[in-house]
């Protein structure tokens, strides 16, 4: 197997770390089939089924856990292999004209494919921007402009995003002590998530962000006015979430600028100095870490969480050579789009056919609590052989 994916590395001339990385978060995203909250419903006494059960959730508002984890990776990630991209391209003689109207292509078709999944179950089409594919496709475009930069450049770019982000939203009016909170979809049970003083200007659907979303989507079509979302997520949130593309074309240049070594003293120290500064602008209430929203703070720690994932992998399979290990998440890190696609579309209907074949005899054959995890692994399983016939047959999804 470690020959299998040595040779296909060799041949398309890919990181085997940033693939297996890709892999990791892709099987936590397709793992949600797991459904590891029912067991830990069933089994109220177990540790370990919470502890699952809420790595499996995302967090209520702030804070994180590894389900957290999965978009800050996936976004880290894309912008990783911009460098690659471009040198390859650039060995192959594509002119910057002909590779920016590929990369606005691109951008378009990623925030269309995240338009779409959204729209599946709908009566028309669903504009809405706050999914994964759409909040890197608003801001691929600059991200792979910000790649021809110099490093310098690039975290200045970073550094003024962040804080420009920041400080629109300082400015923003924070709610007042009247505000009517059903308004906008918060629960009267909230009030525990509820910020006050300066960080306050970061609650749920009263900020900025919120009030954008009420103007422009709005002005696109839809069954009936949008007053909020449900979870608090935004459409401006590509901004921020185009700072943890930066921060994997750095990581990107980072391999380029030391190959054959890795860097892995970089990659750690980025991940310390990132979620430390993250962690005290939490702390001193100048901007609290919320995934929901994207805050700059939470770009700074998730970004320091993806050097930290990138340090061990690069490190396990890198430095220790254990790429047989690597296998199971190469197959579906090459594939990562198709994967996105099968989670969306495949998993009704492949659940409904294991219900038909095998009966509920067998999927309860460890007891109704843990029935679903069951049905879960062998969607999983299945999911991870499509993708290994496709691995194998080299078709990979591109866009």
């Amino acid at each position: 197997m470690s020959d299998l994916v040595e040779r296909v590395a060799q041949q398309q001339q890919r990181n085997v770390a940033v693939d297996a990385y890709r892999g990791f978060v892709m099987l936590l995203m397709m793992g949600e089939v797991l459904q590891f909250s029912h067991a830990a419903r069933a089994f109220p006494g177990s540790h370990i089924w919470q502890f699952l059960a809420y790595n499996q959730t995302h967090v209520e508002w702030s804070g994180m856990s590894l389900h957290d984890t999965i978009q800050p990776g996936f976004t880290f990630l894309v912008g990783a292999a911009l460098p690659y991209s471009l040198k390859s391209r650039q060995r192959k003689g594509e002119s910057f004209k002909r590779m920016l109207a590929h990369t606005i292509w691109r951008s378009f078709l990623l925030v269309a494919l995240g338009i779409f999944l959204r729209s599946t179950g709908s009566s028309m089409t669903n504009y809405t921007f706050e999914d994964t594919l759409t909040q890197i496709g608003l801001g691929y475009t600059f991200a792979f402009l910000l790649t021809y930069a110099r490093p310098r450049w690039q975290w200045i770019s970073l550094g003024g995003i962040l804080f420009s982000y920041w400080l629109a939203w300082a400015l923003y009016p924070a709610p007042g002590a009247n505000f009517d909170w059903a308004a906008v979809g918060v629960p009267a049970d909230w009030h525990q998530h509820l910020y006050t003083g300066f960080a306050a200007h970061w609650n749920k659907n009263s900020n900025l962000g919120q009030a954008f979303d009420v103007w422009f989507l709005n002005v696109l079509p839809r069954p009936s006015r949008f007053l909020y979302n449900g979870g608090g997520y935004l459409t401006l949130s590509f901004i921020p979430t185009l700072g943890t593309m930066l921060l994997g074309v750095l990581a990107g240049r980072w391999f380029h600028e030391s190959a054959p070594k890795i860097p892995l003293r970089k990659f750690a120290l980025a991940a310390l100095a990132l979620c430390l500064a993250g962690l005290v602008l939490h702390f001193t209430g100048i901007c609290p870490i919320v995934k929901r929203i994207w805050t700059p703070s939470w770009t700074l720690f998730s970004g320091g969480v993806c050097f930290a994932f990138l340090t061990v992998f690069s490190w396990v399979i890198d430095v220790k050579k254990h790429r047989g290990i690597a296998f199971p998440l190469v197959v579906v890190g090459m594939n990562s789009i198709a994967a996105y696609l099968m989670a969306h579309l495949f998993e009704e209907f492949i659940q409904s056919s294991f219900r038909i074949h095998l009966g509920d005899s067998v999927l309860n054959c460890m007891g109704p609590g843990l029935a679903p995890t069951l049905l879960g692994v062998l969607t999983l399983g299945t999911y991870w052989l499509m993708l290994f016939w496709m691995f194998r047959k080299k078709v990979f999804v591109r866009i």
